[in-house]
Protein backbone atom coordinates (compact mmCIF):
# COMPACT_ATOMS: atom_id res chain seq x y z
CA UNK A 1 0.00 0.00 0.00
CA UNK A 2 1.33 3.68 -1.01
CA UNK A 3 1.83 5.44 2.25
CA UNK A 4 4.31 7.59 0.76
CA UNK A 5 5.13 10.12 -2.32
CA UNK A 6 7.02 13.03 -3.44
CA UNK A 7 5.62 15.48 -5.55
CA UNK A 8 8.13 17.36 -8.08
CA UNK A 9 6.33 20.67 -8.80
CA UNK A 10 8.95 21.62 -11.26
CA UNK A 11 11.97 20.88 -12.92
CA UNK A 12 13.63 24.45 -12.52
CA UNK A 13 16.48 25.46 -10.16
CA UNK A 14 18.32 28.86 -9.39
CA UNK A 15 21.57 26.47 -9.04
CA UNK A 16 23.64 24.29 -11.20
CA UNK A 17 25.25 21.82 -8.72
CA UNK A 18 28.06 20.38 -10.55
CA UNK A 19 26.74 16.73 -8.25
CA UNK A 20 23.23 16.91 -9.02
CA UNK A 21 22.17 13.64 -10.61
CA UNK A 22 18.36 15.18 -11.79
CA UNK A 23 20.05 16.94 -14.95
CA UNK A 24 23.02 14.32 -16.11
CA UNK A 25 22.45 14.19 -19.86
CA UNK A 26 21.05 10.48 -20.33
CA UNK A 27 18.13 12.00 -18.00
CA UNK A 28 17.42 15.41 -19.55
CA UNK A 29 15.02 13.99 -22.73
CA UNK A 30 13.16 12.51 -19.37
CA UNK A 31 12.74 15.94 -17.53
CA UNK A 32 10.74 18.08 -19.90
CA UNK A 33 8.16 20.28 -18.66
CA UNK A 34 4.73 18.16 -18.74
CA UNK A 35 1.13 19.44 -17.05
CA UNK A 36 0.23 17.64 -14.61
CA UNK A 37 -2.43 18.28 -12.44
CA UNK A 38 -0.97 18.47 -8.62
CA UNK A 39 -4.07 19.21 -7.16
CA UNK A 40 -5.93 16.06 -8.78
CA UNK A 41 -2.87 14.41 -7.14
CA UNK A 42 -3.77 15.45 -3.82
CA UNK A 43 -7.67 14.47 -4.50
CA UNK A 44 -6.09 11.41 -4.66
CA UNK A 45 -3.85 10.98 -1.49
CA UNK A 46 -7.05 12.51 0.06
CA UNK A 47 -8.85 10.06 -0.83
CA UNK A 48 -6.33 7.28 -0.23
CA UNK A 49 -5.81 8.29 3.07
CA UNK A 50 -9.21 8.42 4.07
CA UNK A 51 -10.26 4.69 1.98
CA UNK A 52 -7.23 2.93 3.90
CA UNK A 53 -7.31 4.80 6.88
CA UNK A 54 -3.95 5.55 6.57
CA UNK A 55 -2.90 7.15 10.23
CA UNK A 56 0.13 9.68 8.79
CA UNK A 57 0.86 9.71 4.87
CA UNK A 58 3.63 11.21 4.10
CA UNK A 59 3.88 13.62 1.33
CA UNK A 60 7.44 15.24 0.40
CA UNK A 61 7.18 18.36 -2.08
CA UNK A 62 10.43 17.93 -3.55
CA UNK A 63 11.93 16.44 -6.71
CA UNK A 64 13.80 17.95 -9.82
CA UNK A 65 14.12 21.42 -9.17
CA UNK A 66 13.98 23.87 -6.54
CA UNK A 67 10.73 24.05 -5.25
CA UNK A 68 10.79 28.22 -3.72
CA UNK A 69 10.92 28.93 -7.28
CA UNK A 70 7.22 28.10 -7.55
CA UNK A 71 6.31 29.11 -4.05
CA UNK A 72 2.94 30.36 -5.18
CA UNK A 73 1.79 27.01 -6.50
CA UNK A 74 3.47 25.28 -3.82
CA UNK A 75 1.37 27.77 -1.14
CA UNK A 76 -1.70 27.02 -2.75
CA UNK A 77 -1.23 23.03 -2.55
CA UNK A 78 -0.07 22.86 1.14
CA UNK A 79 -3.34 24.74 1.80
CA UNK A 80 -5.55 22.66 -0.08
CA UNK A 81 -4.42 20.11 2.25
CA UNK A 82 -4.19 22.05 5.22
CA UNK A 83 -7.10 20.92 7.23
CA UNK A 84 -5.16 17.01 6.98
CA UNK A 85 -1.47 18.51 7.58
CA UNK A 86 -3.43 19.78 11.19
CA UNK A 87 -5.11 16.39 11.61
CA UNK A 88 -1.63 14.93 10.79
CA UNK A 89 -3.50 12.59 8.22
CA UNK A 90 -0.30 14.35 6.07
CA UNK A 91 2.97 14.79 7.04
CA UNK A 92 4.06 17.33 4.55
CA UNK A 93 7.74 18.31 4.29
CA UNK A 94 9.95 20.26 1.45
CA UNK A 95 13.12 20.50 1.06
CA UNK A 96 15.30 24.11 -0.44
CA UNK A 97 18.80 24.64 -0.99
CA UNK A 98 17.14 28.12 0.94
CA UNK A 99 18.95 30.81 -1.14
CA UNK A 100 15.40 31.82 -2.14
CA UNK A 101 13.85 31.67 1.43
CA UNK A 102 11.70 34.62 3.13
CA UNK A 103 10.57 35.25 6.46
CA UNK A 104 7.12 35.30 4.80
CA UNK A 105 7.56 31.76 3.70
CA UNK A 106 8.91 30.92 6.84
CA UNK A 107 6.20 31.42 9.12
CA UNK A 108 3.73 30.21 6.36
CA UNK A 109 5.39 26.99 6.84
CA UNK A 110 5.00 27.01 10.90
CA UNK A 111 1.21 28.17 10.65
CA UNK A 112 1.08 24.89 8.71
CA UNK A 113 3.30 22.94 10.27
CA UNK A 114 5.16 21.99 7.36
CA UNK A 115 9.02 20.65 7.67
CA UNK A 116 11.26 22.45 5.64
CA UNK A 117 14.89 20.38 5.13
CA UNK A 118 17.51 23.10 4.04
CA UNK A 119 20.52 21.62 2.01
CA UNK A 120 23.92 22.48 2.97
CA UNK A 121 26.72 20.37 2.30
CA UNK A 122 28.65 21.27 5.73
CA UNK A 123 31.97 23.82 5.56
CA UNK A 124 32.22 26.76 3.23
CA UNK A 125 35.05 25.10 1.15
CA UNK A 126 33.58 21.94 0.55
CA UNK A 127 29.76 23.39 0.32
CA UNK A 128 30.87 26.21 -2.47
CA UNK A 129 32.79 23.93 -4.24
CA UNK A 130 29.67 21.40 -5.33
CA UNK A 131 27.15 24.51 -4.87
CA UNK A 132 28.60 27.76 -6.10
CA UNK A 133 29.11 30.63 -3.56
CA UNK A 134 26.11 30.08 -1.52
CA UNK A 135 27.51 28.65 2.23
CA UNK A 136 27.30 32.28 3.65
CA UNK A 137 23.64 33.03 2.44
CA UNK A 138 22.01 29.83 3.09
CA UNK A 139 23.46 30.32 6.48
CA UNK A 140 21.95 33.27 6.87
CA UNK A 141 18.87 31.66 5.89
CA UNK A 142 19.56 28.76 8.63
CA UNK A 143 19.77 31.91 11.41
CA UNK A 144 16.58 33.54 10.01
CA UNK A 145 14.68 29.71 10.58
CA UNK A 146 15.99 29.36 14.29
CA UNK A 147 14.67 33.13 15.08
CA UNK A 148 11.50 32.06 13.84
CA UNK A 149 10.87 28.63 14.92
CA UNK A 150 13.22 28.53 18.12
CA UNK A 151 16.07 25.74 16.13
CA UNK A 152 17.81 24.87 13.24
CA UNK A 153 15.92 23.26 10.48
CA UNK A 154 16.71 19.78 9.51
CA UNK A 155 19.35 19.38 7.33
CA UNK A 156 20.45 17.36 4.27
CA UNK A 157 24.19 16.92 3.49
CA UNK A 158 25.56 15.28 -0.08
CA UNK A 159 28.92 12.83 0.81
CA UNK A 160 30.79 13.51 -1.44
CA UNK A 161 34.80 12.12 -1.92
CA UNK A 162 35.53 15.95 -0.42
CA UNK A 163 33.28 15.00 2.93
CA UNK A 164 35.33 11.86 2.91
CA UNK A 165 38.44 13.25 3.33
CA UNK A 166 37.15 15.58 6.05
CA UNK A 167 35.04 13.73 7.18
CA UNK A 168 36.40 15.25 11.18
CA UNK A 169 35.73 18.32 10.21
CA UNK A 170 31.69 17.75 8.31
CA UNK A 171 30.90 16.54 11.57
CA UNK A 172 32.47 19.11 13.65
CA UNK A 173 30.47 21.54 11.86
CA UNK A 174 27.28 20.35 11.97
CA UNK A 175 27.83 19.46 15.56
CA UNK A 176 26.93 22.90 16.31
CA UNK A 177 23.66 23.29 14.94
CA UNK A 178 22.12 20.71 17.01
CA UNK A 179 20.22 19.55 13.84
CA UNK A 180 18.91 16.63 12.54
CA UNK A 181 21.19 15.51 9.65
CA UNK A 182 20.35 12.91 6.72
CA UNK A 183 23.50 12.17 4.47
CA UNK A 184 22.58 11.73 1.16
CA UNK A 185 24.94 9.74 -0.92
CA UNK A 186 26.28 11.43 -3.94
CA UNK A 187 25.71 9.01 -6.94
CA UNK A 188 26.37 9.58 -10.65
CA UNK A 189 29.66 9.92 -12.08
CA UNK A 190 31.10 12.14 -9.04
CA UNK A 191 29.68 9.68 -6.98
CA UNK A 192 31.22 7.15 -4.20
CA UNK A 193 30.36 3.58 -3.53
CA UNK A 194 27.93 2.64 -0.72
CA UNK A 195 30.92 1.03 1.53
CA UNK A 196 32.50 4.47 1.71
CA UNK A 197 29.39 6.10 2.23
CA UNK A 198 28.09 3.75 4.93
CA UNK A 199 31.81 4.09 6.60
CA UNK A 200 31.05 7.89 7.13
CA UNK A 201 27.40 6.88 8.58
CA UNK A 202 28.96 4.90 11.05
CA UNK A 203 31.43 8.00 12.15
CA UNK A 204 28.57 10.42 12.27
CA UNK A 205 26.03 8.35 13.93
CA UNK A 206 28.67 8.54 17.32
CA UNK A 207 27.93 12.35 17.53
CA UNK A 208 25.05 13.84 15.23
CA UNK A 209 21.45 12.71 15.07
CA UNK A 210 21.69 11.04 12.00
CA UNK A 211 18.61 10.09 10.08
CA UNK A 212 18.59 6.66 7.96
CA UNK A 213 15.55 6.03 6.21
CA UNK A 214 14.16 2.75 7.08
CA UNK A 215 12.95 0.86 3.84
CA UNK A 216 13.15 4.01 2.14
CA UNK A 217 16.52 4.51 -0.14
CA UNK A 218 19.85 3.28 0.06
CA UNK A 219 20.86 7.27 -1.13
CA UNK A 220 19.96 7.83 2.77
CA UNK A 221 21.18 5.23 4.37
CA UNK A 222 17.98 2.42 4.35
CA UNK A 223 17.28 0.31 2.30
CA UNK A 224 15.71 0.13 -1.33
CA UNK A 225 12.26 0.85 -1.03
CA UNK A 226 11.52 0.48 -4.79
CA UNK A 227 8.11 -1.12 -6.01
CA UNK A 228 6.99 -0.66 -2.18
CA UNK A 229 4.81 1.82 -0.17
CA UNK A 230 7.06 4.60 -1.94
CA UNK A 231 5.92 6.81 -5.12
CA UNK A 232 7.37 10.22 -6.68
CA UNK A 233 5.49 12.35 -9.27
CA UNK A 234 7.27 14.80 -12.07
CA UNK A 235 6.26 15.68 -15.73
CA UNK A 236 2.66 14.16 -15.56
CA UNK A 237 3.33 10.94 -14.38
CA UNK A 238 4.49 8.55 -11.39
CA UNK A 239 7.69 6.88 -10.99
CA UNK A 240 9.10 3.91 -8.87
CA UNK A 241 11.52 6.36 -7.17
CA UNK A 242 13.17 9.84 -8.49
CA UNK A 243 16.49 8.75 -9.49
CA UNK A 244 14.95 6.25 -11.74
CA UNK A 245 13.19 8.48 -14.03
CA UNK A 246 14.32 7.41 -17.27
CA UNK A 247 13.68 3.61 -16.51
CA UNK A 248 10.33 1.81 -17.88
CA UNK A 249 8.63 1.82 -14.76
CA UNK A 250 5.73 4.67 -14.65
CA UNK A 251 2.48 5.36 -15.05
CA UNK A 252 -0.08 8.52 -15.26
CA UNK A 253 -0.22 10.84 -12.60
CA UNK A 254 -3.99 10.71 -12.86
CA UNK A 255 -3.71 6.76 -11.76
CA UNK A 256 -5.36 6.44 -8.24
CA UNK A 257 -2.90 4.99 -5.46
CA UNK A 258 -4.41 1.69 -5.12
CA UNK A 259 -4.17 0.81 -9.34
CA UNK A 260 0.10 2.04 -8.53
CA UNK A 261 2.25 -0.86 -8.78
CA UNK A 262 5.09 -1.79 -10.33
CA UNK A 263 7.22 -5.27 -10.07
CA UNK A 264 10.29 -5.21 -9.64
CA UNK A 265 11.14 -9.02 -8.81
CA UNK A 266 13.59 -9.85 -6.08
CA UNK A 267 16.78 -7.97 -5.27
CA UNK A 268 18.79 -7.13 -2.46
CA UNK A 269 17.52 -4.33 -0.91
CA UNK A 270 20.66 -3.43 0.82
CA UNK A 271 21.38 -1.96 -2.84
CA UNK A 272 19.97 0.66 -5.11
CA UNK A 273 17.59 -1.27 -7.41
CA UNK A 274 18.90 0.97 -10.42
CA UNK A 275 22.74 0.02 -9.68
CA UNK A 276 21.51 -3.41 -9.60
CA UNK A 277 20.35 -3.54 -12.91
CA UNK A 278 23.65 -2.99 -13.75
CA UNK A 279 24.32 -1.31 -17.53
CA UNK A 280 20.89 0.83 -17.42
CA UNK A 281 21.12 0.91 -21.24
CA UNK A 282 20.03 -2.52 -21.74
CA UNK A 283 16.83 -2.01 -19.66
CA UNK A 284 15.65 1.10 -21.23
CA UNK A 285 15.72 -0.41 -25.22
Amino acid sequence: MITRACISINNRCNLSCAYCHFHEPQKQPYLAEADMDVFEILDNIKEHVEKYDISTFKLGFVGNGEPLMDYESLRRYIEYIGSEICEGRIAAYTITNGTLVTEEMLEFFKTYNVNVGFSLDGPAEIHDNWRGKTHALVMEKLEEFRRINGHYPSINCTVGRDVLEKADETIEFFERLESRITFSRMIGKRGISLAEYRWFLHMAEGRLNVRRGGMDCTMYGGQCGAGLDNIFYANGKVYICGSCVDLPYTCSAHTKLEGIFFDVGFFDRNHCFRESLGDISEVTR
